[in-house]
């Protein structure tokens, strides 16, 4: 194999290659990233049996090949080299050569027979826009939960129809909802459900982010969801199983309402959060014009702030609930929105966060009260 590229394309695509590597690899060659160089490109790979990572970039190459070297190692090369000379890749025996400039690496290479076969989708399913993929998942992602010893709970469940995808997470004291439009190759007229791991499903979108079109591959036989954008693959593995059904979840009257600027909701929480122990909550007031917070103890520290809010107090009196300050802020965060909206059903059953502007699409985070005493 040899081959001259660009040095930002390349390290570009070894560092989103790189993000499917195993933390702690069960055999060398999995630790590996896959080098394949061939008509005027070169595609870089990483695989660990769940997911799969493919990035392509133009390349000169002289002579066509395929090596394995040691992912981590290329990943902190490519990210340390600097300037604007391109890079040359040349293996020679054993050994894979990278110069740059007046800077030259020699990497041990891996044997090729003892790595997996890298899985491809099949025929796409659909189209949907990058921007709008990954920041639905990203969203959603904040209410998944992270106890591997309930593993269903720590992926995100897409539900695709013929016009929209549903993605929804929860950990059991937050549930998150977020709808966007895609454009199925061939309507069905029925609703596929797939759940996908958390962490990696975010890694991957955000890998394809900026694409404008992502073309989705539904998990088949094979159980593996496929993503692929304009130069990136990817592959993740479906999770065994469903969220539990979420439709009754959602309340539709509530007893106090309070629209709030999302900037200064948050910042309060913060300032809350600093007097808040472990296991305990941070209080809010809704009252006449105005949403108040508390947190603290009275034998310990304590803290008292106000926000402007424009409330509907359903009842004509002030409603009190409390939340885990990290969920809370979460979910704030996550409605990426100028303005917020908090609706209260009881100060012991969820409540409802959303964007103020009425939009069905948008993110919907539904989050369990803390109960207080007395």
């Amino acid at each position: 194999m040899k081959l001259r590229t660009d040095l930002a394309p390349l390290a570009a695509a070894v560092t989103d290659a790189a993000r499917a590597l195993p933390a702690k690899p069960p055999v060398p060659t999995l630790a590996a990233i896959r080098l394949h160089a061939a008509a005027g490109a070169l595609t870089v790979a990483a695989f660990d049996y769940e997911t799969s990572a493919r990035a392509t970039v133009d390349a000169e190459v002289t002579t066509p090949g395929t090596v394995l070297v040691s992912g981590r190692l290329l990943a902190d090369i490519t990210r340390t080299i600097k300037g604007t000379h391109p890079v040359d890749l040349e293996l020679d025996g054993a050994r894979l050569l990278l110069t740059s400039g007046r800077t030259c690496y020699t990497l041990h290479t891996l044997p090729l027979e003892e790595y997996p076969t890298l899985p491809r989708p099949a025929e796409a399913s659909g189209t949907v826009a990058g921007p709008a993929l990954a920041e639905a998942v990203h969203q959603v992602a904040t209410a998944a939960g992270r106890d591997d010893a309930l593993p269903i709970l720590t992926g995100i469940q897409a539900e695709i129809g013929d016009h929209a995808i549903t993605f929804a997470a929860t950990d059991r004291y937050r549930f998150a909802l977020r709808t966007i439009a895609w454009t199925p190759a061939a309507p069905t007229g029925t609703t596929d459900k797939v759940t996908i791991p958390a962490k990696s499903f975010a890694e991957a979108t955000k890998i394809l982010a900026t694409d404008e079109q992502v073309h989705l591959t539904l998990p088949a036989s094979h159980g593996v969801l496929g993503l692929a954008g304009h130069a990136r693959t990817l592959t993740l593995r479906a999770m065994e199983g469903q969220l539990p059904d979420h439709t009754a979840l959602w309340p539709t009257d509530f007893t106090a309402t309070a629209d709030v600027d999302t900037a200064e909701l948050a910042a309060a929480v913060r300032r809350m959060s600093l007097v808040v122990e472990r296991g305990h909550a941070v209080k809010l007031h809704l009252t006449d014009g105005a949403l108040a917070l508390s947190a603290g103890t009275a034998t310990d520290a304590s803290a008292r702030d106000q926000v402007a809010a424009t409330t509907d107090l359903l009842t004509g009196a002030p409603v009190s609930i409390a939340f885990n300050p990290g969920y809370l802020l979460d979910g704030i965060t996550a409605l990426n929105t100028d303005r917020i909206r908090l609706q209260v059903v009881h100060p012991v059953k969820p409540a409802l966060l959303s964007p103020t502007a009425e939009d069905s699409t948008a993110l919907r985070y539904l989050i369990m009260p803390i109960r207080q005493a007395g």
